[in-house]
């Protein structure tokens, strides 16, 4: 259920604050551990175990079931981390997500032309599910809530802006623990000098507060420094592996949605994960892994003529190597097919583009239009080094002078680098703006998903069929 009815009507002012622990909990692998999603999960499964006993379907149609409500429930973001408990606000995703699962299994007995008897156990089978999930979901909210309150199970936060937004918010959060969150400080460049505090005010940059208090929420919130870097501390967070939670813009009109949770009147939007965190970034790597693998073995005949073509045309070395920066500022040598001639002074680390450069010649054009030179980098792939798909790796000077200059630049090294990217599929190749470079990138790790990889793919292979018939 949610709240009980007189903290509802009781008015905060005489909630009294709890006291904040100077101690900060270890963040090993328990503490990231997400016990109310734990719970919910052996809640479906203990329901799905009364289901198949007493509901009369054969083991096969009650495997199948069970796949459908788990994965449509997963899918469905039934298991995710919340600080709102309520069982009554959680009720129509629960429903809903299960009427979908039978729904798809239903649809499946009738298209392979099932006996009726079927369906009929499919719909005894999702009643005792909901019989038996639904009150326990309720036991396990009431009780996550009651652990928030009684035993401080809470992630400790740092609120980034210490205006009225903030301090509010830090003091709500102080007299309802049931919400899971802890301040522990504040950051904020300028902060307001007439109003006192909750919690510190914390001197320190973002990253050295969140390793020295063990945070696993930043809070943006507004602050009264019109530069304040709020972007960059969301950034920093993300790649500290927190929970960002960002306060909207004329919040007092959002309203509620998939991404939105609620600190009381609050509203807080939730940023995703980082993409490098998720289940399904594995599966990339092991996909792009096994394809690169693949590939080296299906188009080495391809890479030995185009390593011939530049044997005869300017003679060796064959193989390009130039040191990038990947993810995290990790820098390792990238490997290309030579499509320019040697000479005696090396200025691929200062000079930007080779576009009309006199000492390309016919083979390394060929080349440079159809992209065959970059085979190669598929042993980077192979290796670990890059991506099939991520921002597109840099020299480090340029990383240097390009941090310096555009912002946000810095934040495109948050996941490896790839041999293609949702930049040049927009046509940012060679000397093209780097502030739409980074804007892109910076899109992409904020959206990734594996469908957004596979649509890169296919952009990147139209786009280079076009360039063939140029």
């Amino acid at each position: 259920m949610g709240l009980p009815l007189e903290e509802w009507f009781a008015g905060e002012l005489t909630a009294p604050l709890a006291p904040v622990r100077d101690d900060p909990p270890p963040r090993g692998l328990l503490s990231r551990v997400n016990g109310v999603a734990v719970l919910l999960v052996g809640v479906d499964v203990l329901a799905l175990v009364v289901m198949a006993s007493h509901a009369g379907l054969s083991g096969g149609w009650a495997f199948v079931l069970a796949c459908a409500l788990l994965g449509v429930r997963a899918s469905g973001r039934i298991y995710r981390r919340r600080l709102w408990l309520s069982w009554l606000q959680e009720l129509p995703r629960s429903l809903a997500t299960t009427a979908i699962a039978v729904a798809a299994v239903g649809a499946g007995v009738l298209a392979l032309g099932w006996s009726p008897d079927v369906l009929l156990q499919l719909k005894a089978g999702v009643v005792a599910f909901v019989v038996v999930s639904e009150p326990a979901r309720s036991a396990v909210f009431a009780f996550g809530r009651w652990c928030r309150r009684r035993f401080d199970r809470c992630d400790r936060t740092i609120i980034i802006g210490a205006g009225e937004v903030g301090a509010d918010l830090a003091e709500v959060m102080l007299r309802h623990p049931e919400y899971g969150l802890r301040p522990v400080g504040f950051i904020d460049p300028e902060p307001p000098g007439d109003r006192k505090l909750p919690v510190a005010l914390l001197q320190e940059d973002l990253a050295a507060a969140i390793d020295r208090l063990g945070v696993g929420t930043v809070v943006v919130a507004f602050s009264h420094a019109r530069d304040s870097p709020l972007v960059d501390a969301a950034v920093t967070a993300h790649r500290r592996g927190c929970s960002t939670l960002v306060v909207p813009r004329m919040f007092e009109l959002h309203q509620d949605g998939p991404d939105v949770e609620r600190l009381r009147s609050y509203p807080l939007l939730r940023l995703s994960t980082a993409p490098t965190n998720r289940p399904t970034w594995h599966v990339k790597r092991l996909v792009e892994r096994s394809l690169a693998a693949l590939a080296l073995v299906v188009l080495s005949p391809v890479v030995a003529l185009c390593a011939l073509a530049v044997l005869f045309e300017s003679g060796r070395p064959i193989i390009f190597r130039q040191v990038r920066v990947g993810m995290d500022d990790h820098k390792f040598v990238i490997y290309k097919l030579r499509s320019v001639r040697q000479t005696g002074v090396d200025d691929s680390d200062v000079r930007w583009s080779v576009e009309g450069d006199s000492r390309v010649g016919p083979v390394g054009r060929i080349l440079r239009h159809t992209s065959l030179d970059e085979l190669p980098q598929l042993w980077n792939i192979l290796r670990g080094d890059m991506c099939i798909v991520g921002p597109r790796p840099e020299r480090p000077g340029f990383v240097r002078q390009f941090s310096a200059i555009h912002e946000l630049y810095w934040a495109r090294h948050r996941v490896p680098t790839g041999l293609t990217g949702l930049a040049q599929v927009h046509g940012l190749r060679g000397d093209t703006s780097i502030v739409d470079r980074s804007r892109y990138d910076n899109y992409y790790i904020a959206n990734w998903s594996l469908w957004l990889d596979v649509k890169i793919v296919l952009l990147t292979v139209g786009e280079l069929c076009r360039r063939r018939n140029r």
